[in-house]
């Protein structure tokens, strides 16, 4: 085997193969992990624009003359653009470059932000608020570019890990941008003074990856391969379970301060206290689920944290109608992290998905890993976009109890309801054994090297 060649610090990547493993070893782990650092960065500020609202909100008493059902509205249409941008965003990469793209959507958070600085007080409707939370949205979308950039960069075998830690260091700007805001309330500052210190940390985000991050040529837009994406059951499947883990992270992260005001009375102050405890644990574990997944595989971990999961919920509708503030906390927190573990352990199930089928359709080598990597990445941007469909559905969901019951009991035995589904559908579809000939799972197992319960 030749020696692999340097790689150049120009703009554009024009090889790269991280399969091969004296490429990886001489130069492609070098430069996959400083892509990743700064993209990690800028991902990071984006979960952070994007779930500002989860603490503005926290800032806006009563002579902003919004009602509790007005918060959740809104921070429910927040999350939903966060959700339908994460599909153009993830097309974005190879359309742009993946550096290129990095600056462009990190560049584009200062509108959000700005927006928000500039109508950010008493007096301004509820119409404004709306239309100007909904710009935050876009910061979602980079969770999507972030993600498809980073899975180019490493091989399969790295991928829970890289996946996991790209994904949670974004993840970590929620309890980041909340302790920040903790940090003001408790100096008796003001709103504008927590957007303040993000702008000019956004034009850092852009300048450091115009500085170290790399576009890969290899990374093209396949439209043949969105289509197949979607066409594939797989995709579907693993979207309803993201909806599950990460739509339960970021749904919990937007209304967690808000229900600790509406159900337990807690101030401004001390609901920022305890709103940033879950999505620090969540964001800091979910890199954990990947790794346990890559040991163990996705979809034995998946299945036990939906257990888990489960359980947490079914112990917070007992905390809840106990009304035990102590309990409660303790228990969302619980689930939090669980949530960021799931997380995890789906998004490393999605590329070994793929690579199985291929296996399955009998290809191999340097075949299979191309089949693979073309599906996993075109179905990570609809899996993601739907996945955070679900802290839509959660917001709405406490809004409604709220309205219909004054407090979040109905919500959470609906979030029970649903974790059962997800652990039916992972033992059902990756896990079960099923002995009639003919099954997706069985002619898969039959064909492969591995079998989806190793995904």
């Amino acid at each position: 085997m030749t020696a692999p060649a340097p790689i150049s610090r120009s703009r554009w990547i024009q090889e790269w193969d991280p399969e091969d493993e004296a490429f990886w070893n001489a130069t492609g782990e070098k430069v996959a992990r400083r892509n990743l650092i700064f993209s990690v960065l800028s991902e990071h500020i984006g979960f952070s624009i994007w779930t500002m609202w989860s603490v503005l909100v926290l800032f806006m008493g009563p002579e902003y003359g919004l009602t509790p059902a007005d918060k959740f509205l809104l921070t429910s249409m927040v999350t939903l653009v966060g959700a339908v941008v994460r599909v153009p965003y993830t097309f974005a990469v190879a359309l742009f470059g993946g550096r290129n793209w990095t600056i462009i959507s990190a560049g584009l958070l200062l509108i959000p932000t700005v927006a928000a600085f500039a109508v950010m007080k008493p007096g301004t409707s509820f119409n404004t608020f709306l239309l100007v939370g909904l710009l935050a949205g876009i910061g979602g979308g980079n969770f999507a570019s972030s993600m498809t950039n980073i899975n180019a960069f490493f091989p399969l075998k790295k991928k829970g890990w890289a996946l996991g830690l790209n994904a949670g260091g974004g993840n970590i700007g929620v309890p980041v941008i909340q302790l920040v805001a903790l940090a003001i309330i408790g100096a008796s500052g003001g709103p504008r003074v927590l957007l303040g210190i993000y702008i000019p940390l956004i034009l850092l985000a852009a300048v450091l990856a115009a500085v170290f991050m790399d576009n890969l040529a290899t990374v093209k837009n396949d439209t043949g391969a969105a289509i197949d994406a979607a066409k594939d059951a797989h995709t579907w499947i693993m979207s309803f379970l993201y909806v599950g883990t990460f739509g339960s992270f970021i749904g919990y992260a937007f209304a967690f301060g808000q229900v600790l005001q509406v159900q337990f009375g807690r101030t401004p102050l001390q609901a920022a206290y305890l709103t940033f405890i879950g999505p620090l644990l969540g964001s800091l574990i979910r890199p954990v689920g990947g790794w346990l997944a890559d040991k163990y595989g996705g979809a034995r971990i998946t299945l036990w944290n939906y257990v888990g999961m489960a359980a947490a919920t079914a112990l917070l509708v007992v905390a809840s109608m106990a009304k035990s503030l102590p309990l409660f906390v303790t228990f969302f927190v619980v689930l939090f992290a669980l949530s960021g573990l799931g997380n995890g352990s789906t998004y490393k199930m999605i590329p070994g998905i793929f690579q199985t089928k291929a296996l399955a359709k009998g290809l191999a080598g340097e075949e299979a890993v191309a089949y693979g990597r073309r599906l996993s990445g075109a179905s990570m941007g609809l899996i993601g976009a739907v996945g955070a469909l679900g802290g839509v559905g959660i917001n709405l969901a406490f809004r409604q109890s709220y309205l219909s019951y004054g407090s979040g009991t109905g919500a959470f035995v609906a979030f029970l309801v649903f974790y059962g589904l997800c652990f039916a559908v992972t033992w059902a579809v990756y896990l079960r054994r099923p002995a009639a000939q003919g099954h997706p799972t069985a002619a898969t197992e039959a064909k492969a090297q591995f079998s989806y319960a190793e995904v």
